[in-house]
């Protein structure tokens, strides 16, 4: 394959997997390289401001976990969706050219057939089939919650008081004179 260089790639077009959406509904194809800020500025504008009810997100290939990432910043964004996930496999083409055809004959393309791992998922406003395969409920929304303690980073619980001193048996002394001529590192006082 060192003679060759992808020249194309097309995935195949397949319906949602998710049956009774409104035709209108927004799917959001990530992408590996989408940028997960425009992707969740735009998302967030169609929940928000345009009032809609229902998202999509899918992805395919190394863009799975991008598009999982992409719908949690959502659930904990907006609080009380519903979620279903659907998993599959989705088939995409390679062309591949060669740079070196042999002389006084047509350049040879190869076409590759990949099945990767692809998911669809549903996030909803109303209520969705609890019963159905991949259905997740909403998280509680934990709103007596004292965030006022926790730091910018997201820490989820307060941080205990900061010691005083340590325990005398804890405390260690280190010698000024590089040979050690006092207490060395690593000793304990009793």
């Amino acid at each position: 394959m060192e003679n060759f260089r992808k020249v194309r790639t097309s995935e195949e077009e397949i319906p949602l997997p998710f049956p009774d959406l409104p035709p209108d509904v927004v799917e959001m194809k990530v992408k590996e390289g989408s940028k997960i800020r425009n992707l969740m500025n735009f998302a967030m504008a169609q929940m928000e401001l345009k009032g809609r009810r229902q998202i999509v997100f899918s992805g395919c290939g190394r863009a799975v976990t991008k598009t999982i990432t992409c719908v949690e910043i959502m659930k904990r964004k907006l609080g009380g969706l519903h979620q279903i996930t659907k998993v599959r496999y989705k088939t995409v083409l390679e062309v591949w050219e060669n740079q070196d055809p042999p002389p006084d004959s047509p350049a040879q393309n190869l076409t590759v057939h990949k099945n990767v791992p692809s998911i669809c998922i549903l996030l909803s406003r109303d209520p969705l089939d609890p019963n159905q395969t991949g259905y997740q409920p909403p998280e509680p929304r934990h709103e007596a919650e004292d965030t006022s303690r926790s730091s910018a980073k997201g820490l989820k619980r307060p941080l205990p008081p900061p010691c005083e001193e340590l325990p005398k048996k804890l405390q260690v002394q280190v010698s000024d004179s590089p040979r050690g001529s006092g207490t060395t590192a690593g000793q304990l006082d009793h």
